[in-house]
C-alpha cells in the first residue's frame, strides 16, 4: 500500500525503518517571509463582465476558492536539521535525495547538507529555468528554482540514463542527422514550463510543482517498485508520478488544504492507506 500520511512529518519520519526508502523528494517551503496563496476562478460570459474575451465578448469572474499556507521560519535551518538528518538515516545505500529550493536558501541549505551527506555526496545541482510571472524592472527577474541532489553513497546509487527523456538539440545542424534525431541527453539545467493556471494538472494549491519534473526525478533515480518518499508532500505530485511509474509512495504534509487536494487528486484509488485522516471518501471539511 501507499501511504499518506496527515502529521507533522518530523515523528511520521522517526517512525520509519532505516534505509527503507529508494528515492526522497522534498520541496519544503522556501521561507520566503510571505504567505503563498493561490486563488481559483471562473467566468462565464455576462454584459457587465470585468473581462473582455475572444471576438469582444465580456465575461465576469466568479472566485471559487483559496489555498494558502505560512512560508516564515524564524530559524528556517533548524527546522531543516533534524528532518534531513533523518532523511539520511531512511534513504537505502544506493538512495538519492532531491531537495528543491529557491535562490534565497539554497546556499545556505547546500552547506547544511553536505555537513550531513558529506561533499562526496553531492552529485548535482540541478537549475529549473521556467518563464512565467512577475517582472521586475529593477534587477533580473529570477526565473528558476534549484535542485540539490545528493547521494548515499557516490560509489553506489542508480541513476537509469536510459530511461530519461532526451531533449532536442539546439544546433542539429551542427550535431548530424544521426544524434539530430536521437536528441540529447539532459544537462543540469532544465527548461519546463509551470502547471499552467488552466491546465487540467491544475490543482488550485500554492507551489505545485509540475507531473513532469518529478516523473523525470523518479525515472532517472528509482526503479519500478521502489519506494519513494516525500515529507513536505503539498499537492501530491510526487503520489501522483508514482502511480503512473509504478514506484510506490509515502506522503506527508500537516496542511489540512495539502491533504484535502490529495484526496481529491487520488479520488477512487484504492492502493491508498490515509493515516490521520478517519475517512477518506469524505471531504476534509467534513472530517474537521
Amino acid at each position: 500500500m501507499n501511504r499518506v500520511y496527515f502529521a507533522d512529518n518530523l515523528p511520521v519520519l522517526r517512525s520509519l525503518q532505516d534505509a527503507s526508502v529508494n528515492l526522497i523528494y522534498i520541496d519544503p517551503p522556501f521561507n520566503t517571509g510571505k504567505i503563498q496563496a493561490r486563488t481559483q476562478i471562473k467566468t462565464v460570459r455576462s454584459r457587465d463582465g470585468d473581462r473582455i474575451g475572444f471576438g469582444g465578448q465580456r465575461y465576469r469572474t466568479i472566485k471559487i476558492g483559496s489555498k494558502s499556507f505560512d512560508d516564515l521560519f524564524d530559524d528556517y535551518l533548524a527546522f531543516l536539521e533534524p528532518r534531513l538528518l533523518e532523511a539520511y538515516r531512511l534513504l537505502a545505500p544506493d538512495g538519492t535525495l532531491y531537495f528543491h529550493i529557491d535562490y534565497r536558501e539554497v546556499h545556505y541549505c547546500k552547506i547544511l547538507l553536505d555537513s550531513i551527506f558529506g561533499r562526496e555526496c553531492f552529485l548535482n545541482e540541478i537549475i529549473w529555468a521556467y518563464d512565467f510571472g512577475g517582472r521586475s524592472k529593477r534587477r533580473w527577474p529570477p526565473k528558476h528554482d534549484n535542485i540539490l541532489v545528493y547521494v548515499k553513497d557516490p560509489q553506489r546509487y542508480t541513476f537509469n540514463t536510459d530511461e530519461i527523456e532526451r531533449i532536442p538539440y539546439m544546433a542539429p545542424g551542427l550535431a548530424g542527422p544521426e544524434k539530430a534525431a536521437r536528441g540529447k541527453m539532459l544537462t543540469d539545467t532544465w527548461w519546463h514550463t509551470i502547471v499552467p493556471t488552466t491546465g487540467r494538472e491544475r490543482t488550485g494549491y500554492p507551489t505545485q510543482k509540475p507531473l513532469g519534473i518529478l516523473k523525470r526525478i523518479i525515472r532517472a533515480s528509482s526503479r519500478p517498485g521502489d519506494v519513494v518518499l516525500d515529507f513536505f508532500a503539498g499537492s501530491g505530485t510526487t503520489g501522483a508520478a508514482c502511480l503512473e511509474l509504478e514506484r510506490s509512495f509515502i506522503l506527508i504534509d500537516n496542511n489540512p488544504e495539502a491533504i484535502a487536494v490529495m484526496m481529491r487528486r487520488f479520488a477512487g484509488c484504492d492502493t491508498i492507506e490515509w493515516i490521520g485522516v478517519s475517512s477518506p471518501t469524505l471531504s476534509l471539511d467534513e472530517e474537521l
